[in-house]
This record gives structure tokens, sequence and C-alpha cells, in this order.
């Protein structure tokens, strides 16, 4: 396994550094690309509600981490936005239930853009003229989110999932939530989770690392004394709800199958579940065929699982003109892999397909620095996830499914077509 672990890391072709503030510095340099792409991120997401910081107590309300995501591009400057457009550079962020993160895409001008990187979401600015704007923008996006029936599939999901979970929020949060954002409450999360021994620099592309070193030594990022600490909620083992049916304006109805399981975490651990998601309905099994070539389901009808700190579920989503048909289908296939195994040959297939997908990510500047960062936000070392999946057995996959994706922790969710004019109604 060690052995194993050595050479995928020098297939990644990762170099790091800890400075002395903590920051972890990740880069992949890929000479003759003519682009560069860096991702500025940080251990805190949507979930991240109740906290320790230097002694306070700290409660956020729904979206506030989101919230801040948007807020860091404004400086007594100006847009960051604007600042990277004059560079000719492409920036982006998003906030994700367990992290956020900032980036640009850029041709030229590396060393500029990286300044900025660094600058913006080193320097926070709040003022309450700024925060009640952006309230009103943002609470346009909610509204957005609202009207999207995947997204509205999935937190459905999570509610009937979990009682006590943050997940159960969007995350976004709502515009009741968001409204009760303060600038003190922002500064807060600043000191507690953009500490830079929480945050993680990944760049991939036409650099090196000693040019990233380089602009964070420009940078003077602080030292921060301290550390925060999370305060989970006591989430019990039972599912909140096992079902949840509503009405939205969709051309044909969406289900949604969850199962929660007992809070885990590890990479070898991970990459069995989401393995069992392609054993189970993946584009190569029996019941996916006999779904798509019966038109039970779209293209899109797949599974995925989650892991978080106290947090662990799969979720099945897709269009079907028969939710319960394709539901009691599901069910019954997982049955049946646990009655008899999984196939020898769709487990070498899939694990092939999982290995593919992983090794062509590092050809891509963009996938490349994702997956350096993804991997310390995780907890992990960089090419860990491509090593785990070299020492997964069909008897992993086959032990877990006696434990796991048990009928009791199961809960679905169908959205109906509503009729034109027909306000949204739950059932």
């Amino acid at each position: 396994m060690a052995d194993t672990f050595d050479a995928v890391r020098r297939a990644v072709g990762c170099q790091s550094a800890v400075l002395e503030n903590g920051l972890t510095v990740l880069v992949r340099p890929m000479p003759g690309y003519s682009s560069t792409y860096a991702l500025y991120g940080t251990r805190f997401g949507s979930v991240d509600l109740d906290f320790e910081v230097e002694g306070k107590t700290v409660h956020l309300p729904a979206g506030t981490a989101h919230f801040l995501e948007h807020k860091m591009f404004e400086s007594e400057e100006g847009d960051a936005f604007a600042r990277f457009g004059a560079t000719g550079a492409s920036a982006n962020a998003y906030t994700s239930f367990d992290k956020t993160c900032y980036l640009f895409s850029a041709t030229d001008k590396v060393d500029e853009n990286l300044d900025i990187l660094l600058s913006m979401v080193n320097e926070p600015y709040f003022t309450p003229a700024t925060i009640q704007k952006e309230q009103g923008i943002i609470g346009q996006e909610i509204k957005m989110y609202e009207d999207s029936p995947d997204w509205r599939v999935m937190t459905a999901l999570f509610g009937c999932l979990y009682q006590e979970h943050p997940i159960r929020h969007d995350i976004a949060g709502t515009v009741e939530s968001i409204a009760q954002i303060t600038p003190e409450m922002l500064y807060d999360c600043c000191r507690a989770f953009y500490n830079p021994a929480n945050m993680v620099l990944a760049v991939a592309g036409n650099v090196t690392l000693e040019q990233v070193l380089a602009a964070c030594k420009r940078a003077k990022l602080p030292v921060c004394p301290g550390s925060v600490r999370r305060l989970e909620a006591d989430e019990p083992a039972a599912i909140a709800a096992p079902k949840a049916r509503f009405s939205m304006q969709v051309a044909k109805p969406c289900l949604g199958v969850g199962f929660k399981e007992a809070p885990r975490r590890g990479v070898k651990f991970e990459v069995i579940c989401d393995m069992l998601t392609e054993v189970i309905c993946g584009g190569m099994t029996p019941l996916y065929r006999t779904l798509y070539d019966q038109n039970l389901v779209n293209p899109g009808f797949d599974g995925e699982f989650l892991a978080l700190d106290g947090l662990c579920c799969f979720l099945f989503t897709g269009e079907t003109d028969q939710p319960e048909k394709v539901r009691e289908m599901l069910l019954a296939e997982i049955r049946r892999l646990r009655a008899e195994g999984v196939d020898e040959e769709l487990f070498t297939l899939c694990k092939n397909q999982l290995y593919g997908e992983m090794v062509q990510d590092l050809e891509s500047t963009e996938s490349a620095a994702s997956l350096l960062a993804g991997s310390f936000l995780r907890g992990c070392q960089p090419g860990e996830e491509l090593a785990a999946l070299a020492s997964v057995t069909k008897q992993d996959l086959d032990d877990a499914l006696q434990t796991m994706l048990r009928d009791e922790r199961c809960a679905t969710v169908v959205i109906d077509p509503a009729a034109a004019g027909e306000k949204e109604e739950l059932v």
C-alpha cells in the first residue's frame, strides 16, 4: 500500500510547502500548458453555524458562509472582479456544505492575479450599508434555487433524513435568515475560519512552487493565534421523516431516495461508498439499463455519496413518470446485491472507470488544482484517493452492503408537476 501511494504521489506531481503561519501551499507545475488555475480554500461551509473562537461562542444564521463568500470580493479599493478582469483573468468562488473556495484562471499575469486573490481574502471589508445591499442580491439567488427541482429534491431529502444536523438548511439560507447577518458576525467568521492554518492555496498549470511562495511572501499573510472549535449538533440515529411530496412547475415527476448512515470519515471508506453508487445504478449496471430501456428514467438518473462531520448519506435522484415503481426497483436491486454480492466483472469495470476519471482529471489545470485543494480540505494527502481506490476489493463492497443502505434508514421525496398557475403544494 505504501509503495502504491508513493507511486500515485509521483504521478500527481504535487509540490508542497507549509508556511510559518500554517498555510498549506500545493502546486502542480504543468510546463507547456497555456493556462494557470489557482484555488484558495478554507474549511468553512454552510453547516458551520455554531462555534467558539477566542473564548466567544458564535451562532450564525443559515447562509452566512455563502454570504461571506460574496462579500469577500468587495474592498475599500473596489470590486475584485474588476481587478481580475483588468488582467484578463476569469475569477469565481463557491460555497459548499463544508468549504468555501475562491479561484481564478489566467493565461497571463499570474503573479498579479495571485496578489489579487491573496489580498481580497485576507483583507475583509464589511459595513452595514454593503451588507444590506448584498442581502437584496442574494435574496434573488435564493429564489432561483427555490425554482430548481434538482436542488429542491436534495434539500427535501436532507430534511427527511436529518433531525438536527445543519445540512437541513439551504447553503444560501433564506431571505429571513440572511437578514440577520451583521458585520460583527462576518468578522467572527474570518477570525475563526479564514486563519491561514485552516486554509489551502492550490495552483496548477504554467507556474512554479517558488513563484507561488513569492506571492505568499508579498501578501504578508498574518499569523493567527488560537483555533476554532466547532459545536456539533446531537443528531439522532433515526431519520426525521420517511417521505415528503410536493408540487412544482416541472415537466415530469422528480424522485429522490436517500439513506442515512452512521457518521464516518476516511478516504477508503468514501471511495467504497462512491463505488457502491456505481455498482447499484451506474451506467453499466443491469438496473440502469432496465430503467433506461423501459423509459422509466431520464439519462441523468444516478446516485451519490456525501460524508461530512457528523453525517454520511446516499442520495439517488432523477426524473421519472413512475416514481413509486422506480423506488421499488432501486430498493430491490440493493437487496439483491446484498444477498448475491457484487458481480466481479461489474466491479472491475466500475473500478477501472473511476480510476480513468481520476487520472484524466490530472490533465486539466482546473481539475488538478481542485483535486489538490479538495484533498487538503478533506484532511487527506494529494493522491491518497487514487491509492485508496487501488486497494478496494469486491469483498469491501460486499461487506459494506451488509450494514448500509437499509430500508429502515431510507427516505423518499417526490416532486409532482403542478398545473399551470397552481401554487406549490405540500402533500
